[in-house]
């Protein structure tokens, strides 16, 4: 009973011609029935009555560009090694296709070597009907052959690989499947993205820049030549980020007259909490950015909040907060400030108003502050006096200089930017170094020494002034052996001189 059921089983997958019946007769038993039958199955043909096996195909033949044929009747590698003995040209393709589209065979016949096969002419109107959909403008080149001479292709051949390439074009065909793949890959690499459009308004940076250094007097040396294979510099876009900084710093700027729109506290106020501020942002031993983050967010929130006297110190502290939140890597935590400002304040109140203060705010915290304008500038004056290590000194006399215009208000009209060359030039000057302002710092701070001439005589007045009066932070600061004790350097006289102011 087993030996029917597998005879039946072998029976129902055999599709041939009197086999089903040979091997229904015939269902022998016993291992040479078993072996009989493994022997008919390895040979059966199950797929061949549905289409899908390729000596079963019959369908119109294509020879593409290269010479191999789609769509026709695969034959072993053996067979087609003894029928083709010379290479498939553009005019023996065509001739190829032609006898196959005329014959309307499943079979690719080729021909000997030494026949010549003519194609048939094609009729003009067909012709005519394919150029009116695609028009050939160019001639295909001659190609050589393997004998070594040149072969050129004929009007015939080229009407023929015509046709091919018409067939080629139908739906389903595998080539134009293929050509569309294609086509989607190279619209994919074509879509414009991010980095590609950083990269390409970078490139056009440059080419001003380079322009703009061709057109100087003087060459004007290349500051970030030291740091091409320094990531961080990220050299390739800063200029695009320090054009974006001049642009935007006016939306971070506040109006030299708000403090006159507060009922409550005045410009003394804000300088004692400021001032206070900076000897918090010593004793916690933050970074410079977070200092210059909590100046502009408490300006910001004065100008469109109203404040009363007793919550002053709560904006600062809580500005702090979220400098310190934003620009450190560990931030000191609200029971620090709690405790910084003598518990006058909890940490509800805290939290309060640090959602307030955001809200206010809208989450804006990204403001191009002195901080960024300085550290570039600095680079460059190092630049135009051609110095390998860092000038220290230059730096902490500009940081000096500039810290000092925080807790003073009349300082708030002059720009970031501006803040930033001024205390450089300043810097230059009290440590004169010559030049003053030479072509790398008028290039990347955009001033030329006219403009900052004013901003420069107040920062040194204020430096000469720096130890006087109650608030002196700064000048404490800044008298401290870590920082070069700077603050004790004599101030620049001549930008004091009346001369000099006017």
């Amino acid at each position: 009973m087993f030996a029917t059921r597998q005879s039946s089983f072998g029976d129902e997958n055999k599709r041939g011609d009197g086999v089903k019946a040979a091997v229904a007769s015939k269902a022998p038993a016993g291992i040479g029935a078993r072996n009989t039958r493994a022997a008919q199955a390895s040979n059966r043909r199950a797929l061949g009555d549905i289409g899908n096996l390729v000596g079963a195909m019959s369908v119109r033949c294509n020879v593409s560009k290269d010479g191999v044929v789609e769509n026709a009747v695969v034959k072993p590698a053996a067979l087609q090694a003894e029928a083709i003995t010379r290479p498939i040209t553009r005019r023996f393709g065509a001739s190829l296709h032609n006898q196959q589209a005329n014959a309307r065979v499943p079979q690719a016949v080729v021909p000997a070597p030494s026949e010549v096969v003519k194609p048939e002419p094609k009729n003009a109107d067909d012709v005519a009907a394919w150029g009116a959909t695609k028009r050939r403008t160019t001639l295909p080149k001659p190609r050589e052959t393997s004998t070594g001479t040149t072969e050129v292709v004929s009007a015939e051949a080229q009407a023929g690989l015509s046709n091919a390439s018409v067939a080629a074009s139908l739906p389903g065909n595998p080539a134009r499947l293929k050509a569309h793949a294609r086509s989607k890959v190279v619209r994919k690499e074509k879509e414009q993205t991010l980095t590609a459009t950083l990269t390409e308004r970078s490139e056009i940076a440059r080419r001003v820049f380079d322009a703009e250094m061709q057109e100087a007097e003087e060459p004007v040396p290349n500051i970030d030549e030291h740091d091409v294979g320094n990531q961080l510099a990220v050299v390739d876009y800063i200029e695009d980020i320090y054009s974006f900084y001049r642009k935007t710093e006016v939306q971070s700027c506040v109006p030299a007259d708000y403090m006159s729109r507060q009922s409550d506290i005045n410009e003394k106020m804000r300088a004692i909490l400021i001032d206070w501020l900076i000897e918090v942002h010593l004793k916690f031993k933050l970074m410079p950015e977070t200092l210059f983050l909590t100046t502009n967010l408490i300006d910001r929130y004065l100008c469109v909040q109203s404040v009363s006297r007793k919550n002053l110190q709560l904006v600062g502290v809580t500005a702090m907060l979220l400098a310190a939140k934003y620009e450190e890597i560990w931030a000191p935590e609200v029971n620090d400030f709690v405790h910084i400002s003598d518990n006058a304040y909890t940490r509800e109140e805290v939290l309060n108003m640090e959602k307030n203060m955001l809200n206010t705010l809208k989450f804006n915290l990204t403001v191009p502050t002195p901080y960024v304008f300085i550290v570039r500038l600095l680079k460059a004056a190092a630049c135009d006096k051609q110095e390998k290590s860092s000038p220290t000194q230059l730096e902490m006399v500009a940081w000096f200089l500039v810290e000092l215009c925080l807790t003073e208000y009349p300082m708030i009209k002059y720009a970031p930017s501006q803040l930033a060359a001024a205390a450089v030039y300043t810097a230059q000057v009290t440590l004169a170094r010559q030049p003053r302002w030479g072509p790398a710092l008028q290039r990347h701070s955009g001033y030329s020494e006219a403009h900052i001439k004013e901003c420069a005589c107040m920062m040194a007045t204020l430096h000469s002034k720096a130890n006087e009066g109650n608030l002196t932070v700064v000048h404490k600061k800044y008298s401290l052996a870590k920082l070069l004790a700077v603050a004790k350097l004599p101030h620049a006289a001549s930008l004091c001189s009346p001369q000099t102011s006017s």
